[in-house]
């Protein structure tokens, strides 16, 4: 395991954009928290579904987006530091790119749902 994380910490780019990803994560919890207090019980997080209740989430519903990034994060990292150790570095920082783009789509989706009900 010790091998896996250093292989990954030679390549500059995977480790760059990984360590960015976890910030913009990082910022955006420290938004949320910063205007939890200013968000009504309940939250549009589900947009895709009709309009009614069922869009609707308590409050707690807007770390939702954030866990499942989380998981998302730490499944592309072990991926793209497995696909580093097989030889295939070009999709290994592909997939450490993806991760950001995720994270900063993550962190809009936030902040547009944050404006909306405040």
């Amino acid at each position: 395991m010790k091998r896996f994380f250093n292989d990954i910490k030679k390549d500059r780019i995977i480790m760059g954009v990984s360590a960015l990803s976890f910030v913009i994560l990082i910022l955006t919890v420290f938004y949320i928290l910063f205007n939890y207090k200013n968000i009504p019980p309940f939250i549009p997080i589900f947009n895709q579904l009709p309009w009614g209740n069922e869009r609707l989430t308590p409050t707690l519903g807007i770390f939702i987006p954030i866990i499942l990034f989380t998981f998302i994060f730490i499944f592309n990292i072990i991926f793209s530091g497995l696909l580093y150790n097989k030889s295939n570095p070009l999709l290994a920082r592909i997939i450490a790119s993806v991760n950001l783009l995720l994270s900063v789509m993550n962190f809009i989706f936030i902040i547009k749902t944050v404006f909306l009900i405040s």
